[in-house]
């Protein structure tokens, strides 16, 4: 299993959490765990998924999701998950 870290934040609007995991499903990633929040009218929702899978590379994907953030008004990021511990230890 090789798990990422992902991150979407942003303006609050209708269809968020649908877009981004549609575009998961359809690149074979699995959603492993899922918090999201609105506070005053901003979203933010970090993932945990299984890219084991994926259909394409971890750069396109990275790139990709970017894109959709772009189309979406958020701004999505994706991390594997011992660069998001290294940078995250204490």
């Amino acid at each position: 299993m090789i798990k990422s870290i992902i991150t979407v934040v942003g303006k609050d609007s209708v269809g968020i959490i649908a877009k981004v995991c549609t575009y998961l499903s359809e690149d074979n990633i699995n959603i492993l765990d899922i918090s999201q929040t609105i506070v005053n009218g901003y979203f933010n929702m970090m993932m945990i998924a299984d890219v084991s899978n994926a259909s394409n590379s971890f750069e396109s994907i990275a790139e990709e999701l970017e894109k959709l953030g772009d189309e979406i008004g958020c701004i999505i990021k994706i991390q594997r998950e011992d660069i998001f511990n290294s940078m995250h230890r204490i």
